[in-house]
């Protein structure tokens, strides 16, 4: 079993030492060499994209030069762990992340591990990425698989209308899994491309490609469970940590002036 687990990294970080673990320079493309990080514009890459896909340049590049049985996904400062608050606290949370070991175990009882979902309680998921971004980025992906992939409305429509969902494009499964969820999902963003003016848009405004795939990850999952690729119960949801500190005043305040005051988000939190 060769699992690996890509972090996706803009800059030099401490990562963790586990071989599962593979940090990479996503976004590389005409950038100084970061000592021991994976570049993503070697091979076939789309590195230049990455101000509109965000780790997701990373993604394509494992997508189509790395070899293992088993795929993920994570950030420089999210993580997988299965670690009590208790041992986070003692030890640390670099201490704490997700190891090989543990990954090997929870696979041999599961087929796919993905963070536990957030939930947003007063927003449907589509209302909360019209409110707090922009829903017409929706509407054209609606469009796109009405036309190339309309097997996928239903579980579209479903995942729209829920309050919860897995966020962060994190995930680990097998390698032919993941292919396949990236062979639809880059299919979908590139036709978004096409629709999507970005002229007048802000650097971070300019990220949606990476925001847009948060939400169809669901899409795909769900569609996987519902033909029987994948049944319910070999699905995994496992705790995430942060590394470093959250503002949460700022965060709650700025969703729901989203919610009541139409307030777009400006940056990352």
């Amino acid at each position: 079993m060769k699992v690996r687990i890509f972090i996706a990294c803009h800059k030099e970080c401490e990562v963790p030492e586990d071989p599962m673990y593979l940090p990479m320079h996503v976004g590389s493309v005409h950038k100084d060499v970061l000592p021991g990080f994976v570049r993503d514009d070697t091979g076939e890459n789309i590195s230049g994209k990455n101000p509109v896909y965000c780790e997701l340049t990373g993604l394509y590049w494992a997508w189509k030069n790395l070899d293992a049985s088993y795929l993920g996904l994570a950030h420089y400062r999210r993580y997988f762990t299965v670690k009590s608050r208790n041992y986070q606290k003692k030890y640390g949370k670099m201490a704490s992340v997700l190891t090989g070991s543990e990954a090997e175990r929870l696979l041999k009882r599961y087929k796919v591990l993905v963070p536990r979902k957030r939930r947003y309680f007063i927003e449907s998921v589509y209302s909360h990425y019209a409110h707090t971004f922009d829903g017409r980025q929706l509407d054209l992906v609606r469009e796109i698989m009405n036309e190339s992939c309309p097997e996928y409305l239903a579980s579209f429509d479903a995942c729209m209308k829920a309050r919860s969902a897995y966020i962060f494009n994190m995930y680990l499964m097998p390698k032919e899994l993941s292919d396949a969820y990236c062979e639809w999902l880059f299919h979908i963003l590139e036709k978004l491309e096409d629709r999507v003016d970005t002229a007048g848009m802000s650097d971070f405004e300019r990220r949606y490609a990476g925001r847009v795939s948060e939400r169809l990850f669901n899409v795909w999952l769900r569609r996987q469970v519902e033909t029987g690729r994948i049944r319910r119960e070999e699905i995994r949801e496992i705790p995430y940590l942060y590394i470093g500190e959250i503002n949460w005043k700022r965060k709650i305040l700025s969703f729901l002036q989203a919610k009541f005051l139409h307030r777009k988000y400006e940056k990352s939190f």
